[in-house]
């Protein structure tokens, strides 16, 4: 185990602060290690001895996060600004910085080295605490307008300056969002259950498990989890409740073979058009309303129509409801690819435009609290009678999700008919019996859609292209989360489905989309931070020696920019095994 050194924020008697050398050989222990019990025995200690109003920026930290998982806020420093700071604080030429980073492919370990050789001292050096990383970093993210990219450059600067060669590498790491420790959200999760639950083993330590992933399924902060788990226990987190304002991950639905097997599935079963838009979580107070999507992104701005017919139908103070926003053609006033209704999700300016151009209508099919009472305990079909009684319907506005109520696969057939001559995606097929499971893929809901299924994937790399492609990125390089870590694995290369122009994906929106997320380029290669997801369709996966995940998608194409997905959303190595073994007994 570590052995942390006695500090000063350990001690109420004093301010509280924490020499970010702490946290740094923290870092280090868990790059040395790849066992997932070590990494876990490692961090449970550190967070055991790090005194409670630290635990939420320091749990952060620890995975190379500023902010939690319900934020979008992005800290935005980019491969140029980081060789810049990186010659200010070494004294060595930009040249010489990149130079290196060929040979490393890591600007952290380039800082490390060139400041082992730092030409100059630093005057009036000052002893960084992670308060202080922390606020800087937190800055950047909020930092706008002229001048913005130097103000950043001096926020990073002045830490990086501040530090010794090893901070100085985990600094640059941060700040580009690579921290290269191997620490993904479960390993957090187990991390703290073993810190604060010393004692529990077997059967109990594997519930304290499940509650601590419960409230943080909640309340979508590691960092806050921890130190309620500190502070208030096991009683604590069970009183973790959903709360009107604050987003939460929602229930995530399964793929099913067929439809007869989805209604073979349940004994009571609801079908429901699965609508080819953008889900939404629906937060309504007294006359407040506010919108979520299913990354846990603030749209309410974005869609004021949208809070308007939430006004006017829902016949509740206080609930939380869920549905799907589609966006409608003006011309045929029908559906929308969701792709369309995405740059309405995207757009922080002239919203009242946009809506003209795009305008949206939403379809509601879930409640999980109602008056104060969190309902995820109740079946599906008791949820769906509450709906029904506090949702009066606005024809081409807000209506009830299109839904039947039968076993029989002939008229089930012709629903799933329905739902595809509507320009949706397919069916779910939903258990009405089943609770609420909030943020898992229980089996409750099962998707039947006519394709294959799709896969939604990051982009970690691309290629500069060439001739009529030239200025844009294409041969985008795929990856799947790797479940044990937090690095993306190699699982195919992306250039078809794509456009050069028209309409749809264009090679030019998806480069300007993926440029914000460079961290480093190499002749015509680029390596990008896995920000960007995208479904995949493909024709068969195939084991590969060539890319890292061990597997290869033969013959990808795009389906569309998953603008509702985060990296954390993308489908892991266990999923792309599993599709792997289905396709092998068909």
């Amino acid at each position: 185990m570590i052995d942390l050194p006695d500090n000063p924020i350990y001690s109420k008697k004093q301010l509280y602060f924490m020499d970010y050398s702490i946290l740094v050989e923290l870092y280090e222990n868990l790059e040395k290690t790849s066992g997932r019990l070590k990494k876990v025995e490692f961090i449970a200690d550190a967070l055991k001895k790090t005194e409670t109003n630290l635990l939420p920026i320091v749990t952060r930290l620890i995975r190379g996060r500023i902010f939690s998982s319900q934020s979008d806020q992005e800290i935005g420093i980019a491969s140029q600004l980081t060789v810049r700071i990186i010659s200010l604080s070494t004294g060595f030429s930009h040249d010489k910085i990149n130079e290196k980073f060929k040979q490393l492919g890591d600007y952290g370990l380039v800082v490390e080295e060139f400041a082992k050789k730092k030409r100059q001292a630093t005057l009036f050096k000052k002893k960084l605490t992670v308060e202080k990383i922390f606020e800087n970093l937190e800055k950047l993210a909020y930092v706008e307008g002229k001048g913005s990219q130097e103000k950043k450059f001096h926020l990073v600067s002045e830490l990086v300056n501040s530090a010794n060669p090893k901070e100085a590498k985990y600094i640059i790491r941060t700040t580009l969002g690579d921290i290269r420790v191997g620490v993904a959200q479960g390993v957090i999760r187990d991390s703290i259950s073993r810190a604060f639950f010393p004692d529990a083993e077997g059967d109990e330590l594997k519930d304290i498990v499940k509650q601590v992933e419960r409230a943080w399924f909640l309340r979508p902060d590691y960092g806050e989890i921890a130190k309620i788990a500190k502070e208030k226990g096991l009683a604590g987190l069970k009183k973790i409740k959903l709360k009107i304002g604050m987003p939460y991950h929602v229930l995530l639905s399964e793929k099913s073979p067929s439809l007869e097997e989805a209604l073979n599935t349940f004994e009571n079963v609801a079908i429901e058009w699965k609508y080819d838009g953008a889900r939404l979580s629906i937060h309504k107070k007294g006359d407040q309303v506010i919108l979520y999507t299913r990354r846990m992104e603030n749209v309410t701005k974005q869609f004021p129509e949208v809070v308007e017919f939430v006004k006017k139908a829902v016949k509740a103070d206080r609930c939380v409801i869920e549905g799907e926003m589609l966006g409608i053609d003006v011309k045929t006033k029908k559906p929308m690819p969701f792709q369309l209704l995405s740059q309405r999700i995207k757009r922080k300016y002239d919203i009242e435009k946009i809506a003209e151009k795009i305008p949206v209508q939403m379809h509601v099919f879930d409640i999980v609290y109602l008056d104060d009472d969190m309902i995820f305990d109740m079946p599906l079909k008791e949820r769906l009678e509450k709906l029904n009684k506090i949702v009066k319907p606005i024809p081409g506005k807000l209506e009830i999700a299109k839904q039947i109520i039968t076993k029989d696969l002939k008229k089930a057939e012709e629903f799933y008919k329905q739902a595809l001559a509507n320009n949706q995606e397919g069916v779910m097929v939903k258990n009405l019996d089943a609770f609420y499971h909030p943020g898992r893929r229980v089996g409750y809901w099962l998707k039947v859609k006519p394709i294959m299924e799709t896969l939604d994937l990051a982009v970690i790399g691309a290629t500069w292209g060439t001739g009529k492609r030239v200025g844009w990125l294409g041969s985008l390089i795929l990856g799947c989360r790797d479940p044990e870590d937090e690095e993306f694995l190699e699982c195919g290369m992306l250039g078809t489905g794509i456009k050069e122009k028209g309409e749809g994906m264009t090679f030019e929106e998806l480069t300007n989309a993926l440029k914000p997320h460079i961290i480093s380029e190499s002749g015509s290669s680029v390596k990008v931070s896995p920000r960007i997801i995208l479904e995949i369709a493909y024709e068969e996966i195939q084991k590969s020696p060539t890319y890292t995940s061990g597997y290869a998608l033969r013959f990808p194409r795009f389906v569309r920019l998953r603008t509702d997905k985060g990296p954390h959303d993308a489908d892991d190595l266990n999923r792309l095994i599993s599709l792997y073994k289905k396709q092998r007994n068909r």
